[in-house]
């Protein structure tokens, strides 16, 4: 660990969170907006299922967790049947996901979020709202795009911004690290220093 202590946000899942740094991906651009606010820590493990990860959970996640931990459960994307075929011909006789089934799935983890009071996002049906969807959000029919993928942060954006957490995890309610007005800051015109810690120009997306 280097520096002062920072809060986590740590992506956990499969192929979807360990390529989320690709392509402009929404894990890279969760640790563009959380930049001197938190850590983006990435543990995506491609090709693995829910039983698979179950078998590593406690070593990811030390039984010690703190009582301030929030969990955000990303629910199954939809997919696009055609590019995954065109992605996948010659490698595979039978596509082993379809849009439907990715539906059941989501829509039973969904259920199972809510009966268990953890917030969750609905990704079927968030990325599905856009209507050039099967061809904008997607790589190879599975992996998000980067349109995807800001798809995808919107989504955490609202949960965070929108939940009555203490301390709260939305990125405008946390605090900027050494954000402190210094003597070395830069010295303007006037010749008054200027404290830039807060300000994001840089970015082709203003976050809410």
């Amino acid at each position: 660990m280097v520096g002062p202590g920072r809060p986590q946000i740590v992506l956990f899942g499969s192929s979807i969170v360990q390529f989320s740094f690709s392509h402009e991906g929404w894990g890279a651009i969760l640790a563009d907006i959380y930049a001197r606010k938190a850590d983006i820590i990435l543990r995506g493990y491609s090709g693995w299922n829910s039983r698979r990860a179950l078998e590593v959970l406690d070593k990811i996640f030390p039984k010690s967790l703190s009582e301030k931990t929030r969990l955000i459960f990303l629910g199954a994307p939809p997919v696009n049947e055609a590019k995954i075929r065109e992605f996948l011909s010659g490698k595979f006789d039978k596509l082993g996901r379809t849009n439907e089934s990715c539906r059941i799935y989501s829509e039973a983890c969904i259920k199972l979020c809510r009966e268990m009071d953890v917030k969750a996002i609905d990704l079927w049906t968030a990325l599905q709202q856009r209507d050039d969807w099967l061809t904008a959000c997607f790589t190879d029919g599975i992996h998000l795009s980067s349109e995807g993928s800001k798809i995808v942060v919107e989504e955490i954006l609202r949960v965070l911004r929108l939940a009555d957490w203490k301390p709260s995890l939305y990125w405008k309610s946390m605090p900027t690290e050494f954000s402190e007005d210094s003597p070395h800051d830069f010295v303007g015109p006037n010749g008054k220093t200027v404290n830039v810690s807060e300000i994001s120009v840089h970015g082709k997306i203003q976050w809410d």
